[in-house]
């Protein structure tokens, strides 16, 4: 026997939400040229197994950079457009969809970017990880610089209470730095080579540290105010290529002895020679850095000295538990890796520092007031 209210809670969730809004903000990649557009859109609805998310930061990552230039290697976005960008965000949810009732309203989570089909032969067996045609939210679909968002429920990654949200929209970068780590191998006593201090490399940074390596040098070429956020996190050993011959540059550490693990972060094709020759014998480069082009490397001194070289791209999807314990413990180090908060409205503004390598994580943030 059915009595009372038989009202369908995620209708009554969607209903409040719609007399909230019904268009919004969203910077969108809208034709294949240079360029985006802060456009006036739809509110999104979230469908089975999706949640609708408010927005509350975003970070700009060099993808976003690089899809604003409309780089060649980018040109694969043309199916998807208009598409909203950005895919380095947390947020907390409104709404929820048919079947997505697993989190509560209100939970803030980080965004796993990287969406599965679950038809492909590996999704099939429970190998999301292997997924052969996934899509990219920020890319593909519809993504984070907007005032909402709607995502799958599984690409969705609780934050405990107590993460400052904005620490929380660094989960995506951190994970990425923390596959570099595990891909190396870092191991108590290691000395390591950091090539790029962007904000993937300052992560790299915190978990080889966390790692319990003896020394960790982080280098970049004309990147001050990146070397000063990683002298504030309590790095020394800090180099600037600018101006300087990189093995030179390298000499008062290699003189020492050659380092245990090298992991590069640049997409400079530049760098990559020296680094083989700053890695001992046995030693591990680890390749981060996405680069445009093939690069030439002399693999007859690398077979000699027993070099492994090692690719490293995105981390499974059980380590994100482990970038969120990480989060928790390190909240005041990664607060100071976030330099610059931007408005969505002035979301150019925040791409122009970051293009200029003015700062180190520039937040874009719907319910901002100014840029700070």
């Amino acid at each position: 026997m059915k009595g009372g209210n038989t009202a369908d809670p995620v209708r009554s969730e969607m209903h409040v939400h719609a007399c909230i809004a019904s268009l919004m903000q969203a910077l969108q990649k809208t034709e294949s040229a240079k360029g985006l557009k802060l456009n006036e859109v739809d509110m999104p609805s979230p469908a089975a197994g999706e949640v609708l998310l408010r927005v509350h930061s975003t970070g700009v990552c060099g993808t976003d950079l690089h899809i604003d230039a409309w780089t060649a290697s980018y040109h694969f976005l043309q199916a998807a457009l208009p598409v909203t960008v950005g895919h380095e965000f947390s947020g907390e949810i409104v709404a929820r969809g048919e079947g997505a009732e697993h989190l509560p309203l209100g939970q803030l989570v980080a965004v796993r970017p990287s969406v599965t089909c679950g038809r492909c032969p590996s999704c099939s067996a429970g190998d999301f990880d292997a997924c052969t045609t996934r899509r990219g939210i920020g890319v593909m679909r519809h993504g984070g610089f907007a005032e909402y968002v709607a995502v799958p429920l599984r690409n969705c990654v609780p934050i405990p209470h107590g993460v400052d949200p904005e620490v929380a929209a660094l989960a995506e970068p951190l994970s990425v730095s923390f596959e570099a780590v595990r891909t190396g191998n870092v191991q108590p006593g290691d000395r390591v080579l950091i090539l790029g201090p962007g904000n993937i490399g300052q992560g790299i940074a915190l978990f080889a540290r966390a790692a319990g390596a003896a020394q960790v040098v982080v280098a970049g070429h004309g990147d001050a105010a990146r070397l000063e956020v990683l002298r504030s996190m309590g790095f020394e050993d800090l180099l600037d290529f600018e101006g300087q011959d990189i093995d030179e540059a390298l000499a008062a550490y290699t003189q020492q002895a050659l380092f245990d693990v090298v992991i590069e972060a640049t997409g400079a094709a530049a760098v990559l020679a020296p680094a083989l020759r700053a890695l001992k014998t046995h030693g591990v480069l680890v390749i981060a850095g996405i680069h445009s082009a093939p690069v030439p490397l002399d693999l007859t001194a690398l077979v000699r000295r027993h070099q492994q070289l090692r690719g490293s791209y995105r981390t499974p999807e059980r380590c994100w538990l482990e970038v969120v314990e990480f989060m928790q413990t390190h909240q005041d180090q990664l607060r100071l890796m976030i330099t610059h908060r931007v408005p969505l409205a002035q979301a150019g503004q925040g791409f122009d520092l970051a293009r200029a390598r003015l700062a180190s994580k520039v937040l874009i943030q719907p319910g901002a007031g100014s840029a700070s």
